[in-house]
Order: structure tokens, then sequence, then C-alpha cells
């Protein structure tokens, strides 16, 4: 039976991947990213925040994980009264020793994309798909370093995160991506799914 890894994200605007890249360009996990010593920084075309993981789902139930999808942005509308609008601001890590996450952090009408969340998640666990049932922990993954950077250069770069907030974007659809892992890690999207404008 083929296979896809699943989760379901928002993407933020290029403009403002741009602004955090800058910050990010000046941290240790990126001066430390050279040839032959990777810190697992994540491709800037990957960046998302994760609303919902499902792992690994049978490529014939993805039109499934799509109507659950469409069915929670329709129960959604008829009761959220404006658009979400977040940045990111702040950061820290996940994890400890081999296992560390440098991430950056998300500000603005964070309960409403919390609800937009559990909205999605109660409407796949309704079609009985596979679901993480870790809480929602609204953030983007920056590197994944590990060990490969000492812990007081990944404490400096949580340092420049705390500081920092970039620019607001409205939260305007949700998408169904596909994962690929690996040496080259590859991101698809499956569907996309439109926030009513208002």
């Amino acid at each position: 039976m083929e296979m896809r890894r699943l989760f379901v994200a928002v993407d933020p605007p290029e403009d403002v991947v741009a602004h955090l890249g800058a910050v990010v360009d000046s941290l240790e996990v990126s001066r430390a990213n050279t040839p032959g010593r990777s810190t697992r920084l994540a491709s800037r075309d990957r960046w998302h925040v994760t609303l919902a993981f499902l792992g690994d789902v049978p490529v014939s139930r993805i039109d499934k994980v799509t109507r659950a999808l469409e069915q929670a942005i329709a129960e959604r509308g008829e009761a959220a009264e404006d658009v979400i609008r977040v940045s990111f601001a702040g950061g820290g890590t996940f994890g400890r020793g081999s296992f560390t996450i440098l991430w950056a952090g998300l500000g603005g009408d964070i309960p409403a994309l919390r609800e937009l969340s559990e909205t999605v998640r109660r409407e796949l666990r309704r079609a009985r798909l596979p679901l993480d049932t870790k809480g929602f922990r609204p953030h983007l993954t920056i590197s994944r370093p590990g060990t490969r950077v000492e812990r007081d250069l990944i404490a400096a770069d949580v340092e420049t995160l705390a500081s920092y907030v970039g620019p607001q974007w409205t939260v305007d659809a949700i998408h169904l991506v596909a994962s690929e892992l690996g040496p080259h890690p590859r991101h698809t999207r499956l569907a996309t799914v439109h926030l009513p404008r208002r």
C-alpha cells in the first residue's frame, strides 16, 4: 500500500520569510552551517507553521483528508468573525542534546490560530484519519542543530530571537502537504483550502 507522510500547515508570505531570513542569517546555527558540518537548517522554501501532523496516510485516503480540511474551514467560516493576523516573534528551543531544535515563535491572533488548529484536528478525527495527539505549539522550525553547535552559541541565538518581531501577515489558507525525508527533504502541496475573505 502506497503511503504519504502528511501534515497540515499555514505558510508565511515571501516578504515575511525574507525578513525573518535576514535574522536567521546572523545566527550561530547559520554561521556554523559550513560544507561538511550541517546544522540542519530548514530550507526557507519549506518554512511553515504546522496545524496538525497526520504521519503516514494511504494515498487512497488523501481525498478524504482534503474533504475534512474543507469541512473544517466551512465550519470555522460560520463562527469566525475576523481574519487571523500573526507575526513571527521570539524563539526558543525544544529538546536537549542531539535532539535540540531551534525555533521562531509567533505573536498576534494566537487564540484564533489555535482554534483553527483545533477545528482542523476535530474534522480529521471525525473522518477517522491518523493524527498526532501532541498539543498545538505555534512555531517555525529554523534548525535541528542537535549537538553540532555548542550550547552557549544556541543560547546566544535564542537571545537574538527573543527581541525579534517580524511583520504582521494574514493567514489566508491552509495547505495539505506531503513530506519526504532523507538527505534532500522535500515538501509537496497536495491541496489548499482558502479561508473566507472578510
